[in-house]
């Protein structure tokens, strides 16, 4: 289902149940009640919480987002050690930098277009990635400089790879969920009370209240989607993207 679609139906669910929930308690209230005797304390109760729910709301959208960018930067890295990589072994023999772009554009084709897909829907990296990116790691290491301006790239080279390595890693740790569970059960809480405090301040079924509340409702709603959207930094709409990789190596992602 489109996070799209996901997003509209949720709003729309929020805006009826509060508005027919609104409807339903006003044709309960007797016509000598008078909204005007709503207690202070009420309302300032309603806009305490609610200016508390919204800083809690803000802190969490931007937790995520944060890391969805810290995702994206820990894609943009990985491909940028690779490319070094591919261009700094020039200095070697053509069989050995031909052997190490080789394995590194094999590696960089499954990052693009498997292992990246495998994230989206498992949460968590691939298999086979590893292996390819040791087969580069051995590939590098294991030549011998035959001259002092090959020794020159030899160590930036073997950092490189393990800049590249702890990189996949990072991105590995965050290809799942972010946020903690007892978070959004906070989030989801708090909504709860927000939208329930709408009755007790006794509106009416006029056409500016029921707008007003359902734009509220529909509010928190978004807000949550959103939130629940870039939770997942690999995995939704507005998730981390392969630009760095194919930016880098058009001649391998096409």
């Amino acid at each position: 289902m489109s996070e799209w679609l996901v997003l509209t139906l949720a709003m729309a669910a929020a805006c009826a149940v509060v508005l027919t929930i609104v409807v339903i308690n006003n044709r309960r209230i007797g016509e000598d009640d008078d909204p005007s005797e709503t207690p202070d304390v009420i309302e300032y109760m309603s806009m305490m919480i609610g200016v508390v729910y919204a800083i809690v709301l803000g802190l969490a959208i931007a937790g995520v987002w944060e890391a969805r960018g810290a995702a994206q930067e820990t894609v943009r890295q990985e491909a940028q050690a690779l490319h070094e990589i591919s261009a700094r072994v020039e200095v070697w023999p053509v069989e050995v930098r031909e052997r190490i772009r080789a394995d590194v554009d094999t590696y960089v084709a499954y990052v693009v277009d498997e292992e990246f897909p495998y994230m989206s829907e498992h949460g968590e990296l691939g298999d086979r990635g590893a292996e390819l990116l040791a087969k580069v790691r051995r590939s590098v290491s294991d030549y011998r400089p035959a001259t002092d301006h090959e020794g020159q790239a030899y160590q930036p080279l073997v950092d490189l790879v393990g800049a590249a390595d702890d990189a996949r890693n990072a991105r590995g740790e965050s290809a799942g969920e972010t946020m903690p569970g007892v978070v959004w059960f906070g989030l989801i809480t708090g909504a709860l009370v927000a939208v329930g405090l709408i009755f007790t301040l006794q509106i009416r079924r006029t056409g500016r209240e029921l707008l007003l509340a359902g734009f509220y409702s529909a509010l928190i709603a978004f807000l949550l989607f959103l939130i629940w959207d870039f939770d997942a930094p690999f995995g939704r709409g507005l998730s981390a993207t392969t630009g760095p990789f194919t930016s880098l190596f058009p001649q391998v992602t096409g």
